[in-house]
């Protein structure tokens, strides 16, 4: 008797991911779809009633100069942050991994910012950019400092560091499996070919760590764009409203202002323009792991 029948399948399915699926939709697939039909709405966010508006929302989005505004500075942000997490993660990765006494421990010291959360972690800093830093730097230069908070460019450049220290140690670890998965042996017959470490890096340790690239790139760059919890308790949007980002835009927009339609229409552009530079990103970088 044949056992790969669609009913028998689907048996299995439902008792091993059945459940799971059900969550899934739960959570995700239904509330997207309910917010997709908020985007045709001018619901208050009260009443029962839903007036249906078809694309005014999206007319009302597009034409919202702070949005856009706001993800100008996401896009800084973000390119900014993705550049510098990569960079200083897989440096770390290659400390931790090249046989120094106690690389353990530092992985778990450098993991360790990325367990508090969002909300604790702008607040810590917070107080390190407003109190501790501007003594200790006032101190240096006898005189008075200003916070990095206080200005346009400081507060992104502090978000940019606060995201930095989260992040890094997280995508440390990728880097780490990946800097494990390169046989020991293809490291040694370049040495003996005469690489030099730098050179062994470049041309073997890196074209075979593209997945751990790809998966990285594509985390960053998604949580960079759709960063709130830090934004909220690091800046709340000041000075003036000069360091909100895209996502607290929005929630400003739907909660604040209580226009939930062009809210929701915002966080649906941009979840679009998210899910296109990380699809881009994760094509081209899987075309690039194919090649290598």
């Amino acid at each position: 008797m044949k056992t790969n029948t669609l009913g028998y399948k689907l048996k299995y399915y439902m008792i091993f991911a059945g459940l799971t699926t059900l969550i899934f939709g739960s959570v995700v697939i239904v509330p997207f779809i309910y917010g997709l039909y908020l985007t045709f709405t001018s619901w208050d966010g009260v009443s029962r009633n839903k007036p249906f508006v078809g694309f005014e929302n999206y007319i009302n989005a597009f034409a919202d100069m702070g949005y856009w505004e706001s993800l100008g500075r996401t896009f800084l942000y973000s390119a900014i942050a993705v550049i510098l997490v990569n960079t200083v993660a897989f440096i770390i990765a290659y400390m931790v991994t090249s046989g120094i006494k106690g690389q353990n421990f530092f992985r778990a010291g450098f993991f360790v910012p990325n367990l508090i959360g969002g909300i604790v972690l702008g607040y810590v800093w917070k107080f390190v950019f407003n109190k501790a830093l501007v003594e200790l730097m006032g101190l240096i230069a006898d005189g008075k400092v200003k916070s990095l908070l206080a200005t346009e460019n400081g507060a992104i450049a502090a978000l940019i560091i606060v995201s930095v220290w989260q992040y890094a140690g997280y995508m440390m670890l990728i880097y780490v499996a990946g800097f494990m998965s390169v046989s020991e042996d293809v490291i040694e017959a370049a040495k003996i070919d005469g690489c030099t470490g730098s050179q062994s890096i470049i041309h073997i340790s890196i074209p075979l760590m593209t997945a751990s690239f790809v998966q990285c790139l594509f985390l960053t760059i998604t949580r960079c764009f759709m960063v709130y919890d830090v934004n909220l308790s690091l800046t709340n949007g000041d000075p003036y409203g000069s360091s909100a980002l895209a996502a607290m835009h929005v929630y400003n927009q739907a909660f604040v202002n209580k226009n939930y339609g062009t809210g929701q229409a915002e966080a649906l552009i941009l979840f679009v323009i998210c899910a296109i530079i990380g699809g881009i990103q994760v094509y081209v970088g899987k075309k690039g792991e194919v090649q290598a």
